[in-house]
């Protein structure tokens, strides 16, 4: 069998509570890690140089999404609290670094967790409304705090930079060298994306975590065996609202620029997705689902490039494919809410305990 579980024994807590218990998760993980670390290297072998800075750029969006996807899914998978203001809080994280970048010319490693400081905060703020609304009517202040936050960016030029919004930030740098490939931008980013699901395993695996779960799973059984509701639910806003604003500090790096049309209410609703389809309360879910939910646009788009003239003319296209794109996403989000709640986690639980027992039938 694939995982041979049998003949391996623990014989302290600490080895039963690790991340990963059996020796072929580990070998797994450790193969999957060098291959990442090689991924640049082999896109270019494989492609040429070309082709290898495109490839790679579309894995830094979605190493991207990685860390903002497990922000949210720690408030609405693992709390139980829906939230529609995700991009805003990654809004005060970009803008937050952007100033501290360009007017006080701080560093990275200063500004990343200064902006992930403020969005907490902020986020702090707006989570004092979940002691006594949940559901929809917390989903509707969120959505209020993000229109709101739009509102301030937009309205305050010593926050925005001026009337377009947009602030000039430059590359980060690292030991004196400015990151300025898409490959050297590859190896920051992942930094933070394996920084970021390391951290989330061992959230999810402490009390904080368990206590988010019981508090998801029924709030009043939990305040009734001690558990502090308002504490905890302010925690999950402020740790998802920090990783929200190290994501758009991680945005801004990337793409060399603070700008509020990249933090828009859609920006929520593509996260909303990604942890949907990817399945809640789920690390590696949020994973699957940020993969999923940032190749979907560059699969339609290429699909409707090569075939869709067949339907429709050039100029059509281009508002073909957006309109198709928010389709698609309604539609997946339905289906998999309806066909299967847990998402692609779900999914590939089934094909790992299919071929755990493999090739037996029990």
């Amino acid at each position: 069998m694939f995982h041979r579980e049998s003949g391996y024994f623990k014989t302290t807590y600490a080895a039963d509570g690790g991340l990963y218990p059996l020796p072929i998760a580990k070998w797994t993980v450790g193969v999957l890690l060098v291959g990442f670390i090689l991924l640049p290297t082999i896109s270019t072998v494989v492609s040429g140089a070309v082709s290898a800075e495109y490839y790679v750029s579309v894995v830094n969006l979605i190493l991207i999404a990685v860390v903002g996807a497990l922000g949210l899914n720690i408030l609405v998978g693992y709390t139980g609290q829906i939230s529609i203001g995700h991009a805003g809080f990654m809004s005060v994280g970009a803008y937050t670094a952007a100033n501290l970048a360009v007017k006080l010319d701080l560093p990275f490693w200063i500004t990343l967790p200064a902006g992930g400081l403020m969005a907490a905060f902020i986020g702090v703020i707006v989570g004092i409304p979940s002691l006594r609304i949940k559901g929809l009517y917390l989903a509707i202040a969120t959505l209020a705090a993000q229109l709101i936050i739009e509102w301030v960016i937009n309205h305050t030029p010593a926050i925005s930079g001026g009337s377009q919004a947009s602030i000039e930030v430059p590359r980060p740098t690292v030991l004196g060298h400015p990151l300025k490939t898409q490959r050297e931008l590859y190896y920051f980013l992942l930094f933070f994306a394996v920084l970021s699901i390391v951290a989330t395993l061992n959230l999810v695996r402490s009390r904080i975590g368990r206590a988010f779960v019981a508090i998801r799973d029924q709030d009043i059984a939990a305040e009734i065996i001690g558990i502090n509701i308002f504490r905890y639910k302010l925690t999950a806003f402020a740790i998802s609202s920090f990783y929200a604003g190290v994501t758009g500090v991680l945005y801004t790096y990337y793409l060399g620029i603070a700008n509020y049309e990249n933090f828009l209410i859609t920006t929520s609703i593509d996260y909303l997705a990604m942890i949907i389809i990817g399945g809640l309360g789920s690390v590696l879910g949020s994973i699957l689902g940020a993969i999923f939910v940032t190749l979907l646009p560059i699969v339609i788009r290429l699909f409707m490039e090569s075939f869709g003239t067949l339907l429709f003319s050039a100029s059509d296209l281009n508002n073909i494919i957006p309109a198709t794109r928010l389709g698609l996403f309604g539609l997946l989000i339905i289906v998999f809410l309806v066909v299967e709640p847990e998402g692609l986690n779900r999914l590939w639980r089934n094909i790992r305990n299919y071929f755990r027992v493999w090739p037996f039938s029990y």
